[in-house]
């Protein structure tokens, strides 16, 4: 197999990616030592694209997330936003990246001030950020936004606060405010996992349009590869595991032809509908369900415990790079990059 070079290795085809993580590690100080819970994640982002990150909760998704959103700062590597490193930029080109990349957090209860209306949410920031110009041109903006994200009529939502909403129209207040400063990118962080699975869908479809209608590109946090391919059908999809990424590529390539033994772990544990149904997968065995400590990860690959292809001395010994197992597709395993993967069927 072909040995995948740092920041190349997640790279999209074509033109220059909107935003890039190199090599980037956040390790944190604890009474039990440091932990490392993002360990050298390369990832990056072109313009309108999606780019799902997906593994279990404590993988460090959300730690990358905050990274790529210029809320932490990174113990290692390097974020850049435009081909510019964005803890190298000043003060009001930094103001202006924070502007292009937004937020939405995974409760919009939490995100969303309480003490303020619909309204006073979405125009805060028109104002602050001189976007409009006086309060009736922002009134008028944020009824513009709350139609954009089905919000309809918005005359409706914008006097309420948002104990007066149920989740699906708060997360959807919560995208509005995203909005609000024509973002380039959106980081969504399990931004739906606390809805309805009936809302899901729709907010996940009103995701869907504006990234065909305005162009945004999303970095898609989820920890379920069914929302990811739901969402992320026509983009990439990197997989984490205990800080690290273990497999890379495009996303009905990550769905329908994994490599990575986690990866097919997460694919077999969506639940099956129709129980007659055989699966075209098959089935991973894993030898323990217990998540190893970032504490204390094992040594070589981290997933070696939970493996149903742990291979004594190979697997516990050096920890596996990121490499080339099919055109476009990468993997972290000692035993597919020696042994290769079956091509998928056509």
């Amino acid at each position: 197999m072909t040995a995948v070079s740092e920041s190349p290795a997640v790279q999209g085809e074509g033109g220059k990616p909107l935003m890039t993580l190199d090599g980037v590690s956040q390790v944190f100080d604890t009474k039990a030592g440091p932990i490392r819970a993002v360990d050298q994640a390369n990832l990056s982002i072109n313009p309108g694209e999606v780019l799902c990150l997906v593994g279990e909760s404590g993988s460090g998704k959300t730690t990358a997330a905050r990274m790529a959103a210029g809320l932490t700062r990174p113990s290692g590597g390097q974020v850049t936003y435009d081909g510019q490193d964005i803890w190298s930029l000043k003060k009001n080109d930094f103001k202006d990246f924070r502007r292009s990349v937004q937020y939405v957090h995974q409760d919009p209860y939490a995100s969303l001030n309480p003490t303020r209306t619909i309204q006073q949410t979405l125009t805060a920031p028109l104002l602050k950020h001189g976007v409009v110009k006086g309060k009736q041109a922002a009134a008028e903006r944020a009824y513009e936004l709350l139609t954009k994200v089905d919000l309809t009529p918005p005359e409706n939502y914008l006097s309420k606060y948002p104990h007066q909403l149920s989740g699906g129209q708060r997360q959807r207040v919560a995208v509005a405010r995203a909005l609000t400063l024509d973002p380039k990118i959106i980081i969504a962080d399990e931004s739906t996992s606390m809805l309805d699975v009936s809302i899901r869908i729709s907010v996940l479809a009103m995701l869907g349009r504006l990234r065909d209608d305005l162009g945004v590109g999303f970095l898609f946090i989820t920890h379920d590869l069914a929302i990811a391919k739901y969402f992320g059908w026509r983009g990439r999809t990197a997989v984490m595991y205990l800080g690290r990424i273990v497999e890379f590529g495009p996303t009905p390539r990550i769905i329908n032809a994994p490599t990575h033994p986690y990866t097919r772990a997460l694919i077999d544990a969506i639940p099956e509908p129709d129980p007659d149904l055989t699966r075209t997968k098959n089935a991973e065995s894993l030898r323990s369900l217990e998540i190893p400590s970032l504490a204390h990860l094992p040594s070589g690959c981290a997933f070696h415990p939970r493996c149903g292809q742990f291979e004594e001395g190979l697997c516990d010994g050096k920890v596996p790079q990121l490499v080339q197992i099919r055109p476009g597709q990468s993997a972290a395993c000692h035993v597919v990059a020696r042994d290769g993967a079956d091509e998928p069927a056509a």
